[in-house]
């Protein structure tokens, strides 16, 4: 895991001081080494966190055996040894970065077709004077682009190293604020400047003579498959086991975050099947209903080296106004103070860990796609008739919650994009002064009634654009690797591709991975239901800290963050709960990029 830069420009040598201010900026990505290679008109720049092949064989930046390709890479190659196999190549050490370059001689920017893992790289060829980049599938590794005042191709892991290089001015954008305030993040399309832009997951990128090209090279499977329980639970298992033994693969020890719920749980399950002596680690609150009984089960069960971390919550304003920072655009969800903290515990003991993200979306875990699945089974779905009396019949009685979705959204996509996860809603941020609106763009064409296409656009929105970014941002602002195994590319097709049956019904959730499961855990863990990684926002608003610091910045007009916020209608919105919240994190938000 790593921080990447480049500057490309004619006379590229005379930028050394601008690639260095970008690599220090992202200098909690890489502690470990920081290298630069400079060529006529390109510039290229890194930091290293050694994970794999810890010698002088594994720096970065790093030239191809002929010296006319060079790359930069920030991440992992899964299964790379299975790769320098099939690609023969004069290799140097055992790092995986090398095999890149071996692909590319052999088979150009065709690699990514072949190419797994999670990963962001630019790779410059000195005979084209062209660079190649490429972003991972899912999103897990993060690529901006931004062009500089003199017409230089910026490029770097994070916002702030761009910014840093003194080139580019940030200019604020307002789709990405309506988006922001809808949604509580920025959309993986965009950035919060118009003129810094995200390469978005699953594309490649090409600049050459002042031209750039960018290309889709990968969508998640579009259809579902028929395939019966029994058989879904042997390559589930399969699968899933594949992916863990890929992914603990490191010079370094390789742990796993426990939190006692379904997912982290197998994870645990999964990696005991490959070594009897693993560390895991979990967090929690003093005084707070958590999950950490539940992980001490699994830890026992499995005899792993448990590390339980646990502290009182303390200073909400102290935390936000420090951890904040780490994201360069404004992020709301609530659960990124206790995910540092995980973080910056782990790396006391631990250079990489394994953790269970994204079960929710690839086997159906939220509660709200129970919802959904209820509202289309409902008799008043898509129902003219029904829909009529209905409305009729509630003027009298009060209709149950699921009735009155059916009544008010034309389908159960129309309702996860407008009410799930939602903040403030398109009138009040008309009123707040925002008026522009942005739709993300997704491979697919989503059918509107399907729970498997809910799922798939989380998985291309959501996903990538907050739950990753909280991953990425809160590990490497702790210079700690979070590796996803359900992320793998073969083991996360075939849950995309499962039935929904196989993933919710009206009495269960995750029915795939309760099922391939339920053998590895503990009977209390069996009968769990969800639990979230945080608090309600409501009672961190009972800390006279956090009051004191949203009035400070939100009843303070001269406030940046009223540079783009109408003054007098976000105060109608102080009401202590979410809408609030967000409105706090884009105030600190403006508050650090203005310093």
């Amino acid at each position: 895991m790593c921080g990447i830069a480049g500057i490309l420009t004619p006379n590229a040598r005379n930028y050394s001081q601008e690639i260095k201010q970008m690599t220090d900026a992202i200098a909690h990505r890489g502690p470990d080494a920081e290298g630069f290679v400079f060529f006529e008109n390109a510039a290229l720049g890194h930091r290293r966190l050694s994970i794999i092949d810890l010698s002088e064989n594994g720096k970065q930046p790093m030239f191809s055996n002929t010296k006319n390709d060079c790359i930069v890479l920030n991440g992992e190659i899964y299964g790379f040894q299975d790769l320098k196999k099939k690609y023969p190549y004069p290799y140097r050490g055992s790092s995986d970065t090398e095999v890149i370059l071996a692909m590319y001689q052999q088979m150009g920017k065709n690699l990514l077709q072949e190419l797994p893992g999670m990963f962001a790289f630019a790779l410059w060829d000195e005979e084209k004077q062209e660079l190649f980049c490429a972003r991972d599938r899912f999103g897990e590794k993060p690529f901006y682009y931004a062009f500089g005042r003199n017409g230089e191709f910026i490029f770097a892991s994070e916002i702030k190293a761009i910014l840093a290089s003194g080139l580019v001015e940030g200019i604020v954008s307002q789709q990405a604020l309506s988006h922001y305030l809808q949604y509580g993040y920025v959309s993986t399309y965009q950035s919060i400047y118009e003129n810094i832009h995200p390469l978005p997951p699953a594309h490649s990128l090409d600049y050459a003579n002042g031209k750039m090209n960018i290309n889709r090279y990968y969508s998640i499977p579009q259809k579902d498959k028929y395939i019966g329980l029994a058989e879904a639970k042997e390559e589930f298992r399969h699968l899933l086991k594949t992916a863990v033994s890929k992914q603990l693969v490191a010079d370094v020890e390789v742990g796993s975050f426990l939190s006692g719920g379904l997912d982290s749980s197998s994870i645990v399950a999964m990696v005991n099947e490959f070594s009897d002596k693993q560390t895991t680690i979990s967090y929690g609150y003093f005084g707070e209903h958590s999950e950490l009984k539940f992980a001490e089960e699994i830890a026992n069960k499995y005899h792993t080296r448990h590390i339980e971390i646990k502290e009182n919550r303390g200073e909400i304003a102290h935390d936000i106004q420090k951890i904040s920072k780490y994201f360069d655009e404004p992020f709301a969800d609530m659960s990124y103070t206790p995910q540092y903290k995980i973080c910056e515990a782990a790396r006391k003991h631990l250079t990489v860990v394994l953790a269970g993200d994204v079960g929710d979306e690839l086997f159906g875990g939220y509660s709200f796609y129970r919802v959904e699945n209820e509202m289309k089974n409902h008799f008043s779905y898509r129902n003219l008739m029904a829909q009529f009396g209905l409305n009729l019949y509630q003027k009298i009685k009060q209709t149950s919650f699921i009735t009155q979705q059916n009544l008010k959204y034309k389908n159960i996509l129309n309702f996860h994009q407008n009410q799930v996860r939602n903040y403030l809603s398109k009138e009040e941020r008309k009123a707040l002064g925002i008026s522009e609106n942005y739709q993300q763009p997704y491979s697919f064409s989503a059918n509107p009634n399907s729970l498997n296409d809910i799922m798939r656009t989380d998985l291309e929105k959501y996903v990538p654009g907050n739950m990753l970014v909280k991953s990425d941002r809160m590990a490497m602002a702790n210079s700690l690797e979070v590796r996803t195994p359900f992320l793998d590319k073969d083991f996360a097709e075939f849950c995309i591709q499962l039935p929904d049956g196989l993933k919710i019904n009206s009495e269960q959730d995750k029915i795939i991975l309760r099922e391939s499961m339920q053998s590895y855990w503990t009977e209390s863990i069996r009968n769990r239901g969800k639990q979230g990684f945080g608090s309600a926002v409501e009672n961190w608003f009972e800390q006279k800290s956090l009051n004191d610091l949203s009035d400070n910045i939100l009843k303070n007009k001269g406030n940046k963050v009223f540079d783009y916020l109408n003054f007098r209608e976000t105060q109608k919105l102080l009401n202590k709960d979410k809408k609030h919240w967000n409105l706090l994190q884009l105030a600190l938000w403006a508050e650090n990029q203005s310093t």
